[in-house]
């Protein structure tokens, strides 16, 4: 299946694919995902909406792909060695700005799941189920230095306790996440729930 999505995308040059996602995610911070259509889509970009079914086969697909392209890298190579170091620098690859784009992006779609089971599937397929491989990496890695016990029954709950920080600073404190925010977060939940050091 991902190689024949592969081969499919591979007729579009790089640039081309990027200038498709942006689009895409500036329709979804306008019109939300329900809104979203790929005619919408087609439009925006100058393309033929059987060339977007061609290459993503269906909306979920091209979101979700969109969502995957702003990510700034695997984070399983981030390696500072420490699990402190590890996640300040997590944290650390957007700015706040982007971080704030990107957290109402994340309302929305978390919204639009509820009610579209394709989304929710391509969505943990794609996302959620390759970054907890990539963050098991990070975690093992500390395990491995001996900043965490391998029996820690926090760290089946870590990207949880990261998700939580992120998500539920709007709806608590009416503000975005920001480094600052998460930094602090990461110090004063996160490593003590590890029994990891904390500087």
């Amino acid at each position: 299946m991902t190689d024949v999505a592969t081969a499919r995308r591979s007729r579009i040059t790089p640039e081309r694919e990027a200038e498709l996602y942006g689009a895409v995610l500036d329709l979804l911070r306008e019109v939300g995902y329900d809104a979203l259509t790929m005619d919408a889509v087609a439009a925006r970009t100058r393309s033929s909406k059987a060339t977007l079914y061609r290459q993503w086969g269906g909306k979920p697909e091209l979101v979700v792909r969109a969502m995957r392209h702003t990510k700034p890298g695997a984070v399983g190579e981030i390696d500072t060695g420490s699990l402190r170091g590890d996640l300040h620098a997590l944290v650390s690859r957007e700015d706040d700005c982007v971080m704030e784009q990107n957290s109402a992006l994340m309302r929305g779609l978390a919204m639009a799941m509820h009610t579209n089971p394709d989304l929710r599937q391509v969505f943990r397929e794609q996302l959620i189920e390759p970054e907890m491989a990539e963050f098991g990496r990070v975690l093992q890695r500390a395990v491995d230095r001996g900043e965490v016990r391998p029996d820690c029954p926090a760290l089946d709950f870590v990207v949880h306790m990261m998700v939580g920080g992120f998500a539920t600073r709007a709806l608590i404190e009416d503000q975005p996440p920001t480094r600052a925010f998460l930094t602090s977060y990461i110090d004063a939940v996160v490593l003590p729930a590890l029994g990891a050091p904390t500087h």
